[in-house]
C-alpha cells in the first residue's frame, strides 16, 4: 500500500484518504493503482456499503496528476507514460461504475486528476476552499480523466466554457453549475465527515447518505457564474467548430466576450481544438467509450510537441510564454485533428 494513498475501516465505510499533502495531494501512479485495487475489494466485500473519498490538509482535496513525472518520463518513453493514464482511466470507470454509494468530499482545490476522483460519483461535497477548474488547455493537454463525458452534459454551454478557458470554480459556482452535488459550510464540515463515517446504512445507503448531507447544507451565496451564463449559453452553444464559436465571441464585443477571447488565444490551439472535439464527440458517447476515446488522444499527445513546451513555461521555467506550435487555430488541420482520434490498435484502453 502507497503511504500516499491511506485505507481503512470505519463501521459500514471504506475511506480512502489521499496523503500527499506537500504535492497538493496530486496523484502518481502508485497512489492510482493502490486506490483502484482497494476500490475493486471494496466492490466486493458485503461489510463495506459505501466509500468515502477524503485527503489530508486544507488546501487541496486532489490538484491533478504528477505533470512533472508525465513531462518527464514522457520525454524519453511516451508510451510508458502513457500507462499511467490507462491506469487513472480504469479507475475513473470503476468509479463511474461503482455498486456502492460514492462520497467525495471536494474541499480545497479540485483539479484535473483531482477531478476524475470524485466527478464521476454518487455525492460530490463542497467547502469553503472548494477551487475547481480543468486548465490543461493551457498545458497543452486537455480536459481528461472523463471531462468528455461529464462537461458536455452540464447546462448552458457551461462545460464547453469550463474545458476551453481553464475557468475556476469555487463552491457556490460549483453547486450551480452541478459539479458538486452538495455544500457545506467550514465550521460543520469536519463534523458532517465524521458523522457520514457514523452512520448506520441500510438497504437504501444512498438515502441514508443524503439525509446526512441535507442535515449539514448551508448556502453557498450568490454564484459568479450565474451572472455570466446567460452570455456563456448565448455564446458556447450551437456550434459546429472551435472557429465559429470564436467568430462569435469575436462579433459580440460585450467585455465577457472579450475577455474570453483573450483567454482562449493563450491556450493551445492544439488542445483547443482536440478538447471542441473531445466535447462534441463525448456528448454522443457513453462513459466507456468516452474514456476509451480520450486515451487514445492522450497516447498521442504525448509523442506531440504543446504538452512539453506547456509544462515548461507555466511549471517548469515559469515564464508564462508558451511558444505553442502550431501556433494558431487555423495551422492545424482536419487530418493532423483527426489522426488523434484513431483507434490505437493493441494498445487500445480495455476496461473491466
Amino acid at each position: 500500500m502507497s503511504e500516499q494513498t491511506l485505507f481503512e475501516r470505519a463501521g459500514d465505510w471504506g475511506v480512502v484518504t489521499l496523503n500527499n499533502e506537500k504535492a497538493l495531494n496530486a496523484l502518481n501512479w502508485e497512489m492510482v493503482k493502490a486506490m483502484r485495487a482497494q476500490l475493486t475489494a471494496w466492490a466486493g466485500d458485503r461489510s463495506v456499503k459505501a466509500v468515502l473519498v477524503k485527503s489530508v490538509g486544507e488546501r487541496a482535496f486532489c490538484a491533478g496528476g504528477d505533470i512533472r513525472w508525465l513531462h518527464d518520463t514522457a520525454r524519453k518513453d511516451p508510451a510508458h507514460a502513457s500507462e499511467f493514464f490507462r491506469e487513472e482511466y480504469r479507475n475513473n470507470a470503476l468509479i463511474y461504475h461503482y455498486p456502492k454509494p460514492y462520497v467525495a468530499l471536494i474541499d480545497g482545490i479540485v483539479m484535473g486528476g483531482g477531478v476524475g476522483i470524485s466527478v464521476h460519483g454518487d455525492f460530490r461535497v463542497a467547502g469553503d476552499a472548494t477551487l475547481f477548474a480543468m486548465p490543461e488547455t493551457g498545458i497543452g493537454l486537455f480536459p481528461d480523466v472523463g471531462g468528455g463525458h461529464f462537461m458536455p452534459r452540464l447546462h448552458d454551454g457551461l462545460g464547453l466554457y469550463y474545458a476551453l478557458t481553464g475557468a475556476r470554480a469555487k463552491a457556490a459556482d460549483c453547486m450551480a453549475a452541478g459539479i458538486a452535488t452538495h455544500y457545506a459550510p467550514a465550521d460543520k464540515y469536519s463534523e458532517l465527515a465524521e458523522v457520514l463515517l457514523k452512520t448506520t446504512l441500510t438497504d437504501h445507503a444512498h438515502a441514508d447518505i443524503e439525509t446526512v448531507l441535507d442535515t449539514y447544507a448551508g448556502d453557498p451565496g450568490h454564484a459568479p457564474v450565474n451572472d455570466i451564463r446567460p452570455a456563456i449559453a448565448r455564446l458556447f452553444q450551437g456550434h459546429g467548430s472551435l472557429i465559429t464559436l470564436m467568430g462569435a465571441l469575436k462579433a459580440d464585443g460585450g467585455d465577457f466576450a472579450s475577455e474570453t477571447v483573450k483567454t482562449l488565444e493563450r491556450m493551445s490551439p492544439t488542445s483547443l481544438l482536440l478538447t471542441f472535439e473531445q466535447m462534441k464527440r463525448g456528448h454522443e458517447l457513453d462513459f466507456d467509450d468516452n474514456m476509451k476515446t480520450e486515451f487514445r488522444v492522450v497516447r498521442r499527445v504525448m509523442e506531440g510537441h504543446d504538452f512539453f513546451e506547456g509544462v515548461r513555461a507555466q511549471i517548469l521555467d515559469k515564464d508564462r510564454n508558451p511558444k505553442w506550435s502550431p501556433s494558431a487555430l487555423g495551422e492545424v488541420s482536419d487530418q493532423d485533428l483527426a489522426a488523434y482520434f484513431e483507434p490505437l490498435g493493441a494498445a487500445e484502453l480495455e476496461l473491466p
